[in-house]
């Protein structure tokens, strides 16, 4: 008796360590894909194109600047009439600071301050590690692809399919879907370009969404690089002083 309950032990404590190892093994990969994609605190120059079908397109231009994993802040640029406006996101809360308001006021993940198929999630980007979790992996030749569940239910997107490059590992694409898998964007990454300082990721993603047919959006990085910030920075009171920092 006493060696069938010492090999029924046994086996449990193999099964779980092999579970734990392979948890790990897949938080690893996903964290490395964030790092390859940015530095953990950072500083950045991107320009938003939002494309109607009519061809119509209106860009903006923002200066972003990112802390740890759930720190992000940014400042609009251009066009004029939106120069001065700043958004700020702490984990899954999320403001827009307009100069002629004088108050930030609370925005919601699925909205967007640009308009077009980003949302606010998708311009103010946290960590896919900070928010998701792998729930399957499965080899594709040359690429990953990883099925990604939400640990929360304040994340935009329930589930994501991401395809990781193996040897960059860094994303092709990602589908975003709902909790019962319908698809809601298609977010694609392309023209990967050296920033400096070992920084080597695509400078160009595109989003589509059967939800918005013929419309498009694209975010283009005219700059990355490391940089460390204050706390002070990523608060509510230093939303409106921003453009101090560039």
């Amino acid at each position: 008796m006493k060696n069938k309950i010492f090999f029924l032990i046994s086996t449990i404590f193999v099964i779980t360590s092999f579970t734990v190892g392979k948890d790990s093994e897949s938080s690893n990969l996903l964290q490395k894909v964030d790092r390859n994609l940015n530095p953990e605190s950072y500083e950045s120059y991107k320009k938003l194109i939002n494309i109607e079908p009519n061809g119509r397109k209106k860009e903006f231009v923002l200066f972003t600047v990112k802390k740890g994993k759930d720190k992000v802040a940014a400042l609009f640029i251009s066009p004029a009439s939106e120069k001065g406006r700043s958004t700020l996101r702490l984990e899954e809360n999320m403001w827009l600071f307009i100069p002629n308001i004088g108050k930030p006021i609370r925005i919601t993940s699925l909205q967007s301050v640009v308009g077009g198929v980003f949302n606010n999630a998708d311009i103010l980007r946290l960590d896919y590690a900070e928010e998701y979790k792998i729930q399957k992996t499965e080899d594709q030749d040359r690429e990953i692809l990883l099925h990604l569940k939400a640990k929360s239910n304040s994340v935009a997107y329930d589930k994501l399919k991401m395809w990781v490059d193996k040897k960059t590992i860094l994303p092709i694409r990602i589908e975003c879907l709902t909790q019962t898998s319908m698809l809601i964007k298609t977010i694609y990454y392309k023209q990967t370009k050296n920033f400096g300082n070992g920084i080597i990721r695509p400078s160009v993603i595109e989003t589509v969404s059967p939800l918005h047919k013929g419309y498009k959006s694209v975010m283009i990085f005219a700059g990355i690089k490391q940089r460390k910030f204050k706390d002070e920075v990523f608060t509510l009171s230093f939303m409106h002083n921003l453009e101090s920092l560039r």
